[in-house]
C-alpha cells in the first residue's frame, strides 16, 4: 500500500512518517529533506530558496518527479510532502492519503524546538514558508494546499503524541 502524509509545517509529518515506516516496514521518502538539500546545495536559506522556487517551478517539479517515480515503482512506500497526496491523485496512483494539522501555537513551538530558534523567529519563518508554498502551488499547479477534500484521513495532532497519531493511522490502514 502506498501512503502519503501531507500537512502543515510543524504538524508532525516527518516524525509520523518515520515511525509509521518503521512499524509497517515501508521505505519512507521525505520531500522536505530534498527541498532542504537543494537549498543547502545553493547556499541559500529556506526562505531564499522558497523565493527562488516561486519564480522557477523546476525545483518543485524535481521533487515531484522523484516522488512520482517512487510511487510508480513501489507498492509499499510512504511519501511525505505537501503535494504528495495531490500528485498521486492527479496521476491516478492509488494511495491512502493523510493530512496532519495542529493549532498554530503548537506548530510554532515544535518548529522552535526543532530548529533551535526563538518562538518569534519560528513564527516568521513558518509564515514565510507557508505563504510561499500557497503561492507556488496555486501558481504552478493550480492546487489549493488548504483543500483537504482529497484526503482519506485528517488528524489534528495538537493534543496527541506521535505514537498516538501513528496508532490511529495504523488502525485505519489495517482496517481495525
Amino acid at each position: 500500500m502506498r501512503i502519503t502524509i501531507s500537512g502543515m509545517i510543524g504538524s508532525g509529518k516527518t516524525t509520523v512518517c518515520r515511525m509509521l515506516g518503521d512499524i509497517l516496514g515501508y521505505r519512507t521518502v521525505i520531500s522536505g529533506h530534498v527541498f532542504r538539500e537543494m537549498a543547502k546545495e545553493l547556499n541559500m536559506s529556506l526562505e531564499e530558496f522558497g523565493d527562488l522556487a516561486e519564480t522557477d517551478p523546476k525545483y518543485d517539479r524535481l521533487i515531484d518527479e522523484r516522488l512520482l517515480d517512487v510511487a510508480k515503482n513501489e507498492d509499499n512506500v510512504i511519501l511525505e510532502g505537501r503535494l504528495a497526496g495531490q500528485m498521486l491523485r492527479r496521476n491516478c496512483i492509488p494511495a491512502f492519503c493523510i493530512f496532519l494539522d495542529a493549532p498554530l501555537e503548537v506548530r510554532v513551538e515544535r518548529v522552535s524546538g526543532r530548529e533551535g530558534v526563538d518562538m518569534q523567529a519560528a513564527m516568521e519563518e513558518m509564515r514565510a514558508r507557508e505563504a510561499s508554498e500557497v503561492l507556488r502551488y496555486r501558481k504552478f499547479y493550480g492546487i489549493d494546499v488548504t483543500d483537504r477534500s482529497i484526503y482519506d484521513l485528517v488528524i489534528d495532532t495538537g493534543c496527541m503524541t506521535p505514537e498516538q497519531v501513528v496508532e490511529s493511522i495504523v488502525s485505519r490502514v489495517r482496517g481495525d
